[in-house]
């Protein structure tokens, strides 16, 4: 498949948006503001790869539309798909979704959600409560 290409920004995250089937520089450029949005936020480590946004050849399709971003954020690659009826829909869904795991990727996820291991399968020992001496040292 080729597609032609809509060139990289000049930014802290080079991501290029391509297109592939008739897609036109309408959808191309509200995509580009979306994905940019998402990208180019302060505190997000360096961010490069592509977007393709594709419209299927054939009419009968229930969902014409795809999206699929290949990022790499920091060491981490994001990888994000999407399908839906009309550029729009799919290119806001494609940001949701790249939101999500973006954030994912450039924070490490979200510690509150790790497994504690307990402290008889030899995890870190609770704290003592407050005014009570800690009597379980041998």
């Amino acid at each position: 498949m080729t597609g032609r290409d809509a060139g990289a920004r000049d930014t802290a995250a080079v991501v290029q948006v391509r297109a592939e089937g008739e897609v036109g520089e309408e959808a191309l450029a509200y995509a580009r503001s979306k994905i940019d949005a998402v990208v180019n936020r302060p505190g997000l480590p360096v961010v490069t790869g592509e977007v393709r946004i594709a419209k299927a050849a054939a009419h009968h399709a229930e969902h014409p539309w795809s999206a699929v971003a290949d990022l790499r954020v920091g060491r981490s690659v994001v990888v994000v798909h999407a399908q839906e009826a009309t550029s729009q829909e799919v290119t806001d869904r494609l940001q949701d979704r790249l939101r999500r795991q973006v954030e994912r990727a450039a924070h490490g996820g979200n510690a509150a959600h790790r497994p504690v291991t307990p402290p008889w399968r030899g995890g870190q020992p609770a704290e003592a409560p407050a005014g009570r001496p800690d009597t379980r040292s041998a």
